[in-house]
This record gives structure tokens, sequence and C-alpha cells, in this order.
């Protein structure tokens, strides 16, 4: 597509990225939203959309009457074994990491895009466009196993992230993609050996396209945090570190995978002192 102006599917008049940013962020269904975000990535890859952004995002993206969402406490414990209803219970937190991620990325562009280089809004229109496919992707695997995104409660943790670091782009750097999305390099391992434990040769592949795509998402994290840094003349390690306990609710848990962590360009130095510090 070419020209300053589309239409969206959804009959929106699209002329600008933060127009595009703002639609997703605005659907309500789980799927329309995935679906929105790829096409306002393809979009603004293609060259169909101005650079400006409107810098007005909502406090909260409109999410679907399901799931009921939760306080991490409240959350049920996952079930063991290898049973359909354990995988269904694994695929569904999945799912709603990745709805989460769609948001945050828009929110991110947004929020903070204004004035920013393009290799920035390059960077999270990308990641948007990877977490609503890793999205699709779970949905389908949940739909193969007789269930649908919804059907399970969920936490609302991530968006509370989101929240927390709204006024500040060091600190939402900080907190989601170098702390909560290099969580998962740590932990999604063990859940792509699981799901091969059980069978599910399917979902493990699923799962290892996440892994391999967020590398590259703590990667972008990274890479920006360490420009606002030299913008802002101050010590990328440091200033982690400071972030990290000014706006993270919660513990850094080792083990860590250092492998993954490093090959995203997120130093040991920076998160192994907060693991030591945190109760």
């Amino acid at each position: 597509m070419t020209g300053s102006k589309v239409t969206a599917s959804a009959g929106e008049n699209l002329s600008s990225l933060g127009a595009a940013a703002l639609w997703v962020l605005i659907t309500s269904d789980a799927k329309k939203k995935a679906e929105n975000s790829r096409t306002a990535a393809r979009l603004w890859q293609s060259g169909a959309l101005e650079g400006a952004i409107e810098n007005c995002p909502p406090d909260r993206p409109a999410r679907p009457a399901a799931p009921q969402l939760l306080s991490p406490g409240q959350m049920p414990r996952r079930r063991k074994g290898g049973s359909v209803q354990t995988r269904i219970a694994l695929l569904h937190a999945v799912a709603h990491i990745e709805l989460n991620a769609i948001d945050l990325a828009w929110d991110l562009v947004a929020r903070f895009g204004v004035g920013m280089p393009r290799d920035f809004l390059d960077d999270w229109v990308q990641v948007a466009d990877d977490e609503a496919r890793h999205f699709m992707m779970i949905a389908d695997r949940l739909t193969d196993l007789g269930a649908h995104y919804g059907d399970l409660p969920a936490h609302d943790g991530l968006w509370e992230a989101s929240q927390a670091t709204a006024k500040d782009l060091g600190a939402r750097l900080a907190v989601v993609p170098m702390v909560l999305e290099a969580r998962g390099l740590d932990v999604t391992p063990s859940m792509i050996n699981r799901l091969k434990a059980m069978g599910d040769s399917q979902s493990a592949d699923a799962l290892s396209v996440i892994y391999a795509d967020e590398v590259g998402h703590v990667a972008a994290g990274q890479k920006w945090f360490q420009w606002l840094c030299a913008r802002d003349g101050k010590d990328p390690q440091r200033h982690f570190q400071t972030q990290v306990t000014n706006y993270f609710r919660g513990a850094l848990k080792p083990p860590f995978n250092t492998e993954a962590r490093s090959k995203a360009g997120l130093p040991r130095d920076f998160y192994e002192p907060l693991a030591q510090k945190c109760p």
C-alpha cells in the first residue's frame, strides 16, 4: 500500500503511526487486536503511514470480557503432569503474556515515540508485529486442544508494570524488555522441554519460535536503553539497577539463562547484583 492515508479494515482512517498504535490499543477483541497489530505494522513498514505520533495512549488498553483478571497471588496453581488440561493452562498463560506484549509495544510507540529516531519506531513496530504473530500461534494451538483464550483466569501483573513506568522511557525499557522479557528467556526452554516430554511437539515448536524472537526483543530494549543513557550522560549499568530498584515489584530470580541474555546484549553485571540484593 502507498500514500499518506489508508483505510483500515474497521473503517478507521489511519494517517500516522500514532493513530495506528491507538487503533490497536482501543481494540478489545483479542484476535482482532492481534490482526490489527499485524496490519498496522505492515502499513508502517510499507511507508503508508506518516511518522508523527499522537502522544495520548489510554491508561489501560481495551481488553475482552474474558479472561477474568486476578492478582498474581490469586492465580490458581498450575497443574502438574501431562494432561491436556495442563497443556491448555500453560498455553493460556503464554497467550495472555503475548496479548499484553502487543499492547506494551504499541503503548511504548504511542507514549514515547515523539522525537525518537526512525530506527526506534521500526524496532518496536517489529516487536508489536512479532507479539501479534505469537498470540495467533498460541491461540491456534489452544483451539486445536479444544480451548480458547479467555477460558481460564489470568493475572494483570504485566500491565501494572506498564502503568508504573508510564512517565519514564528508561524505566519502561529496563522493566519490560530487560527484566520481564529477559525472564522469558530464563523459563521458556524448560517449558519447551516439558511440552516435548508430553508429546506435544507442535506447541513446543511454537514456543521455540517465540523464544528465538524474544532474544531480539530483549536486544532492542538493551539497545535503546544504552542509547538513552548515552544521550543523557548516564552510566548504563548503574542507571539500569536504579530503575529496576525503583520501578520493578518483585525479585529477579535465578537461575538466569546467561547464554541467551548475553546473546541479547544484556551483561551479567547488570542483573546479577540485583538478584543478590532482593529478599
